[in-house]
């Protein structure tokens, strides 16, 4: 396995904390001041897309020296333990899918079993697939009805558990599927095959990425301004279309997501690097660590908790509360793990995970 580059850990930190804003929102409330919407509006889709990045550069990680040193055997290893943990990680997902219909570890796990294919590819073989998948989804859309099952109202989706619409949604329109959303672990994967300890290659990451993700937002804004014409009913179909609005994931959304998130992964491995003895740097490296028991614990803990608590309907709760529980969750997320990293290595979570697929 590479060495550990803590500027990767701090942006998990970062995915899972964004992750948990935009499903207290979406599961508490999301109508109230402006200025909250628009903060809580920016990590819509992207924390997401970030956490599936991340995992690319996680796997790349745990093959990268076995195929360097051509060590058939060590990377024959290095696969199955990808392959456990991607039954794990795909049974945790549906475990839970009753009282979290958006959750993305059954679909992580369905990334990770095709990123398997990639392993050993060229990077540039990864990417290009990606942008296949990207592209190729606008495609899938004309012959086949995104709507199918779909109850946007409420947005929950009916006859999951029916094995042909159960594919349906894995593969095409569930909330993170896997056509066109596996494009993103690809970009994880070649981001994590180049070398992230050359600051050179990460500023022309940071800086390209950036400035893609700067013109697909004002392009994305530019036409729906002009084809709308100020209509603001027209305006909110084109949205959908050219809009960067995660569902449907069409090519702006997926685009402007894989950008930004090469961004924030870069930003985070640069100022690590620069500052890996500051107090707040070494709290979110220990934070990343837990990831995945803070993702499941914001479903478990944090959602169950005030369902158990409240006598006020899920959905009816102002977007300030959604917003401060959130934040609050966080804070209490990385006072955790601080305190957790003193005497253990690893989250309760991914203790279990390794001691099951080791």
């Amino acid at each position: 396995m590479d060495k550990r580059i803590i500027g990767v850990d701090v942006a998990r930190a970062f995915a899972v904390i964004g992750m948990i804003i935009v499903n207290f929102k979406m599961v508490f409330g999301h109508e109230g001041q402006s200025l909250f919407r628009t903060f809580s509006n920016i990590f819509d889709g992207k924390a997401a897309a970030t956490f599936v990045v991340l995992a690319g550069i996680g796997l790349a990680f745990m093959t990268n020296s076995s195929i360097k040193q051509n060590n058939v055997l060590k990377l024959k290893r290095a696969k199955i333990k990808i392959l456990k943990r991607a039954l794990f990680l795909f049974i945790i997902g549906l475990s839970y899918i009753f009282i979290w219909p958006a959750d993305i570890l059954h679909f992580y796990g369905i990334y990770m079993l095709a990123t398997l294919f990639f392993i050993k590819r060229a990077p540039k073989i990864a990417l290009r697939f990606a942008l296949v998948l990207i592209f190729i989804y606008p495609i899938l859309m004309l012959f086949f009805n995104y709507d199918t099952n779909w109850d946007f109202s409420t947005y929950s989706y009916h006859n999951f558990w029916r094995l042909k619409d159960f594919f349906i949604n894995l593969l095409y329109n569930g909330f993170h599927p896997v056509i066109p959303w596996l494009a993103f672990m690809l970009i994880g994967l070649w981001f994590g095959k180049q070398n992230l300890n050359n600051d050179n290659f990460l500023k022309k990451v940071l800086w390209g990425s950036l400035s893609i993700f700067i013109v697909i937002q004002l392009a994305s804004k530019l036409s729906i301004d002009l084809l709308s014409e100020n209509n603001e009913s027209i305006a909110n179909e084109l949205s959908q279309v050219l809009g960067p609005s995660p569902m449907p994931p069409l090519p702006i959304y997926m685009l402007s997501g894989s950008s930004i998130a090469l961004f924030i992964i870069s930003i985070c491995i640069l100022i690590s690097r620069k500052f890996n003895n500051n107090i707040i740097i070494i709290a979110l490296t220990k934070t990343g660590q837990l990831a995945l028991t803070f993702y499941v614990a914001h479903v478990i803990i944090g959602m169950g908790l005030v369902q158990v608590f409240s006598t006020t309907e899920l959905g009816m709760f102002s977007l300030n509360f959604s917003l401060v529980y959130a934040l609050v969750f966080s804070l209490l997320c990385v006072i955790f793990a601080i305190i957790w990293t003193k005497y253990k290595k690893s989250g309760p979570l991914e203790w279990i995970m390794r001691k099951l697929t080791e």
